[in-house]
């Protein structure tokens, strides 16, 4: 896995993860349940992911206005990513999005680090 150094945006970081094949996303569905986009997988708890990578973005114009993006394995072995809206504009109402976040091991995989 190779990423370029530095990434300063959340596209750029997008960008790379694809061309290193990691293109799924991992999204909270209508049902207020973790799916995987496109496969139809689902996710009931926590432990059935592992996230391998956390990174932040803040906005330019307005740093209030931020994004985290991990990178996480499930228990199959499928890569995907999530990426979270939060500060100002948030993705999801309530808390049962961030409760599961939370909840989910994170044990950092170093294939996923940036380098210069």
């Amino acid at each position: 896995m190779t990423f370029d150094y530095p990434m300063t945006t959340l596209s750029e970081l997008m960008t790379q993860l694809a061309q290193n094949g990691i293109n799924k996303e991992v999204r909270m569905n209508d049902d207020k349940v973790f799916e995987l986009q496109g496969a139809g997988k689902i996710y009931q708890k926590p432990d059935e992911l592992l996230i391998i990578r956390a990174y932040r973005f803040e906005g330019e114009s307005n740093p209030s206005d931020s994004a985290a993006l991990y990178v996480m394995k499930d228990k199959d072995g499928e890569i995907a990513y999530l990426i979270e809206a939060y500060g100002a504009e948030s993705n999801y109402d309530g808390p049962e999005f961030d409760d599961f976040l939370k909840a989910i091991p994170f044990d950092e995989d170093s294939q996923f680090k940036l380098s210069k």
